[in-house]
């Protein structure tokens, strides 16, 4: 029988992935093993992967081919989408991985181990339904200022690109008690922020409506909490960004006037065919809406170029909608078909190149917008969150309410807190600064 005394984790995608591989470290450590920085010298590898685009799940396939050659002595096992996308076929594709523990099962690490370690056998548990006694306690936090609270897991919005609904299940809120319980540990312990993660924080409640707690409701709870300086959310599906949210926007202190609103196209077309259940016009007005009720909103979008079928003009209409809207974040990518979700049954007929062409375009635009936004800034005073030493190791890091990074100098004394900081410069994506006296 094998020997575990440490592990290596290795986490793919989303801030749902990395709180689930936080979990992960604290089921493995209460069961006495050690987490070490060398992949080399691990007795167990942890692959926590991510499967909503193909270029990510080659990235993990490879990784995990050349570390089960590198390391023959370590057990290996993946987590995540990728598991649950793929199932026994992992098998097949990476004979030296020794178990497959899907999105929903997380909970079962260490016995999925005991299992491989009795049997010697490969081992797999993906089950469809989310067990909703999973112990978010036990979450071994990588980051001393900033948590992330999972709240509800699944969606059921089934946009026809995305594989979520099938490797994260249906919709599962979490109660009220248990989140408002743990966001107070974790402020106990000297956290400032915390994020809450859902694929879709906007169903929080629906599926349970005997508790009378929709996400506004929770949002309002969680302000209560004393000390608990900022709370974030992400994601939202722009259908179920409601007049409430907005006001909650507005009203609560603790919230942060940040809303990732993902558009995905500027065609009611595309957006018909991608399953988005919304239409621009009805997009619009609920952008119009929540500038209104709170003029220092910033938003945030994921746009997807090339879809199937997308014309010259359908773009045009995308990159104009994203000059007129003028967001603050964009995570903007080209459409990769994947297996299992209804648009890779359709003819992936958007050349690569012009896939690349449109979105080069789309980011040098971006990239324009976010050079004016940051001119804009300067002189502003702006309240940082500072979260650590930034990787040059002469300034501090941190950010806005509105998620902009900012460095400046200051003393270590300083992390953990909230700061007052002028701007004076940027670079690139960074806002310089000083302290504000």
């Amino acid at each position: 029988m094998r020997n575990l005394k440490t592990f290596f984790i290795r986490t793919y995608g989303c801030q749902m992935n990395e709180l689930d591989s936080e979990i992960m470290v604290g089921l493995l450590e209460k069961r006495g093993l050690q987490r070490i920085a060398d992949e080399n010298e691990a007795d167990l590898l942890l692959f926590n992967t991510c499967s909503i685009r193909d270029l990510a799940e080659r990235k993990v396939m490879g990784k995990i081919g050349k570390m089960s050659t590198k390391s023959k002595r370590a057990m290996i096992g993946v987590t995540g989408c990728m598991a649950m996308a793929k199932k026994e076929t992992l098998f097949r594709k990476l004979p030296h991985i020794d178990f497959i523990i899907g999105t929903n099962n997380i909970s079962d690490l260490n016995t999925v181990l005991d299992e491989v370690l009795t049997t010697g056998r490969p081992t797999i548990r993906t089950d469809d339904q989310f067990e909703e006694n999973l112990d978010y306690l036990a979450a071994k936090r990588d980051d001393p200022v900033k948590a992330f609270v999972s709240i509800i897991r699944g969606c059921e919005k089934f946009c026809t690109y995305c594989v979520v609904p099938y490797t994260r299940g249906q919709e599962v809120s979490r109660s009220p008690e248990s989140i408002e319980e743990e966001c107070r540990r974790l402020v106990d312990k000297g956290y400032k922020e915390i994020t809450l993660l859902g694929q879709n924080v906007n169903s929080y409640g629906k599926d349970k409506p005997e508790w009378n707690c929709l996400f506004h409701d929770l949002l309002y709870r969680l302000d209560k909490i004393p000390g608990l300086a900022r709370v974030r959310f992400m994601t939202s599906h722009p259908i179920d960004i409601t007049l409430q949210l907005m006001e909650a926007l507005r009203d609560l202190p603790s919230l942060c006037e940040f809303v990732h609103f993902p558009l995905q196209a500027g065609s009611d077309r595309i957006l018909k065919k991608m399953h988005r259940i919304y239409t621009i016009e009805q997009y619009l007005e609920k952008v119009s809406m929540l500038r209104k009720i709170v003029p220092n909103v910033s938003l945030g979008t994921d746009i997807i170029v090339g879809f199937p079928t997308e014309t010259e003009e359908e773009f045009q209409q995308t990159y104009d909608l994203f000059r007129e809207i003028g967001y603050s974040v964009a995570f903007l990518f080209a459409y990769s078909a994947r297996k299992g979700t209804p648009a890779f049954r359709w003819k992936d007929d958007i050349s690569e190149e012009v896939k690349q062409d449109r979105l080069q375009r789309l980011l040098h635009l971006y990239d324009e917008m976010a050079t004016e936004e940051k001119k804009r800034m300067l002189g502003l005073e702006m309240e940082v969150l500072v979260e650590r030493r930034n990787r040059d190791e002469a300034h501090l890091q941190g950010r806005t309410r509105c998620w902009k990074k900012v460095i400046f100098p200051g003393t270590d004394s300083l992390i953990g807190t909230l700061q007052k900081i002028k701007i004076h410069g940027y670079s690139h994506q960074t806002l310089l600064g000083e302290l504000f006296n």
